[in-house]
């Protein structure tokens, strides 16, 4: 187990990190800089879609694939994880955060219209799609191609397990300290209901999703902002300090620790990549089932996926750690209180309600990305074995809510990074070699005459 954390713990440094920057850029420049220069004509063809008639074929919504991608993006990590990283990267952390998600983007949106390019109908009449199809029916070389599919979807599929039993046992162990309610009755209440939901087909998970999503986040970025608002002459302070620490990083943290602009960049980079998952290949899946007339029309709502996790939620979990000033306290470098630091700023601001809001935001955004990753390892089966693996699967996941709720199968738990590293690795592979097909669908879209976007600035 030792080794298996070492490696680990070395794969998902440097490596993993440099890896996803470089194809960051490269598609950033093949695609001229698109998030800079077309970011109103993105939120027009989004957000400022919401409630229209969609255009295209598909199974749901483009707004419902949004919630549902945003259920699996939006979880612990975006509460959790920003403060660590601004524990051992320092607030510097944070610039470095925002940086790699504008980056990011490139790589999101590619993933993604190749998703909706290759998508198929199954069985059942849905559209699906994703890494594995892409891989498969992009690469002109078949073999090749075949490898990298069924390589990605049965380490998906695996490493969703050890997954699902993290993010339940996070939960039992939230509402255990906050209620005094024991881990099995939580795990039981969730699977339940995350049965419910998955064993619903698409459309049910876009139906939940579309209304849990929105209320969670509006509920937690509403206490942060207050937060933020009660402190407003802190703000700029605040700003000056994360990009000074962002070039010229200190040892002000305390502890003897001294903090390397390497180490800013690492845990910033990590945080937005680990909250975003750019590369990691799990959007496409979702976004692959949306009503779209075309593949870069539905790519700009994964844009869109990136702005509000890590731009807008993980800057409010940062914003509210650093205005409070509960990151300096005496203990905040301990692990298990760097970790709560979030909750402890929420407290100090709320009282205890502020804690209680901070466990209810992270109950909801994991319960909704259990059923979502549930959904998206069941369409890894699904594509290997076919729609009877696919039910097969969600029956052992459903299972693992209830043994991860009470700590069971720990051991497993740290084969997570490492099984994800080998989901990562072939995405990023198939991603470069179909770039030309992400750069021939970006042309068609804004060069073809009297369609798409010529149409839409007519």
């Amino acid at each position: 187990m030792e080794m298996i954390t070492t490696i680990s713990d070395f794969l998902w440094g440097y490596p993993i990190i440099i890896a996803l920057l470089v194809v960051s850029v490269y598609l950033t420049f093949r695609l001229k800089f698109f998030q800079f220069r077309r970011p109103l004509y993105i939120f027009q063809q989004t957000i400022g879609q919401v409630g229209k008639k969609t255009r295209g074929k598909g199974t749901v919504t483009p707004f419902q694939t949004l919630t549902i991608a945003l259920s699996s993006t939006i979880g612990a990590a975006n509460i959790v994880g920003v403060p660590v990283a601004i524990m051992l990267g320092g607030p510097g952390a944070l610039f470095w955060m925002w940086v790699i998600a504008f980056i990011g983007m490139a790589l999101k949106f590619g993933e993604t219209a190749l998703g909706v390019h290759y998508r198929e109908k199954n069985a059942l009449g849905e559209y699906v799609g994703g890494p594995m199809y892409y891989m498969q029916k992009g690469i002109k070389w078949p073999m090749i191609g075949k490898i990298l599919a069924v390589w990605y979807a049965f380490f998906l599929m695996i490493e969703l397990i050890p997954s699902i039993m993290v993010q339940s046992n996070s939960v039992a162990s939230t509402i255990t300290d906050s209620f005094s309610i024991p881990p099995i009755f939580t795990g039981i209440f969730i699977a339940i209901f995350a049965g419910i939901v998955v064993f619903g087909g698409v459309r049910r998970i876009g139906r939940v999703t579309s209304y849990l999503v929105p209320v969670m986040a509006l509920l937690y970025i509403i206490a942060g902002l207050i937060i933020i608002f009660i402190h407003v002459d802190m703000v700029p302070e605040i700003f000056a300090l994360i990009f000074t620490e962002a070039f010229n990083p200190t040892a002000a943290l305390g502890g003897g620790a001294g903090v390397v602009l390497a180490e800013s960049i690492r845990w910033g980079f990590a945080r937005g990549i680990y909250s975003n998952e750019a590369g990691l290949g799990t959007s496409p899946i979702a976004h692959a089932a949306a009503q779209t007339d075309h593949p870069i029309r539905q790519a700009f709502w994964a844009v869109i996926q990136i702005v509000v996790d890590t731009l807008i939620i993980c800057t409010i979990t940062g914003f509210v750690v650093l205005i409070t000033g509960v990151w300096q306290h005496g203990d905040a470098h301990e692990d298990s209180v760097r970790e709560a630091l979030t909750a402890r700023a929420f407290e100090e601001t709320f009282d205890t309600i502020g804690s209680s809001v901070v466990a209810l935001a992270l109950v909801l955004f994991v319960f909704s990305t259990i059923t979502v990753v549930i959904f998206y390892g069941a369409r890894q089966a699904e594509f290997l074995f076919g729609l009877w693996a696919g039910t097969a699967i969600k029956v052992v996941y459903i299972i693992s809510i209830v043994i991860g709720a009470v700590g069971g199968a720990t051991f497993l738990w740290s084969l997570l990074d490492l099984t994800l590293f080998f989901v990562v690795l072939p995405n990023l592979i198939a991603v470069l070699l179909l770039s030309p097909k992400i750069i021939q669908l970006y042309n068609e879209f804004f060069h073809t005459e009297g369609k798409y976007y010529k149409k839409d600035i007519e």
